[in-house]
């Protein structure tokens, strides 16, 4: 089920890619952007992850936090995203339960967007080439902006597998 503006981060502990531990109690009194992705390989992804790691500092001067979520495994992680020495957890999820936890859908439809064709191009001719598929293709990302009270402020469910928040909506320039 979706969560929506007003409810509460719900409560999860994991390890991230590297073996640390990655709480939501440990985020609270702080600000939260939490972003699900499809798997480690998606070219579209990794284009997301390069934008995020590049406003990183912008982030940070915001006291924003940020965890990245993928449906893929530890290796696949390190193998794919790895590589990008993103300053913040990234969490491989193969089982999926977050993605429940968090109502993150998987539509066919999702596939097919105006946007994402030129997204995917653009994020292959930056060297982001696809690779192993681990999970559902057609995953949708979401994002998910929380307070430093733990109440989810914005709750974004991707309608296309290139459809994030905006980092303007953050009130980040790009």
């Amino acid at each position: 089920m979706r969560l929506s503006p007003g409810q509460r981060l719900p409560r999860f502990e994991t390890q991230d890619f590297l073996g640390q531990t990655v709480s939501s109690d440990a985020f609270v009194g702080k600000r939260l952007l939490l972003s699900f992705y499809r798997y480690a390989s998606c070219p579209l992804c990794n284009l997301r992850m390069r934008e995020l790691i590049l406003a990183h500092p912008q982030l940070q001067a915001q006291g924003i936090e940020l965890i990245a979520i993928f449906q893929s495994t530890a290796e696949s992680i390190g193998e794919y995203v790895g590589g990008q020495d993103a300053p913040f957890p990234i969490v491989p999820d193969p089982t999926q339960q977050l993605y429940r936890q968090f109502g993150v859908e998987a539509r066919w439809t999702g596939l097919l967007g105006f946007g994402v064709i030129g997204q995917a191009f653009k994020a292959m001719l930056s060297g982001l080439l696809p690779g192993r598929i681990d999970g559902p293709l057609h995953r949708l990302p979401a994002d998910f902006w929380i307070d430093e009270t733990g109440v989810i402020q914005i709750a974004h469910y991707g309608k296309t597998i290139d459809d994030h928040l905006p980092l303007a909506e953050l009130g980040l320039t790009q």
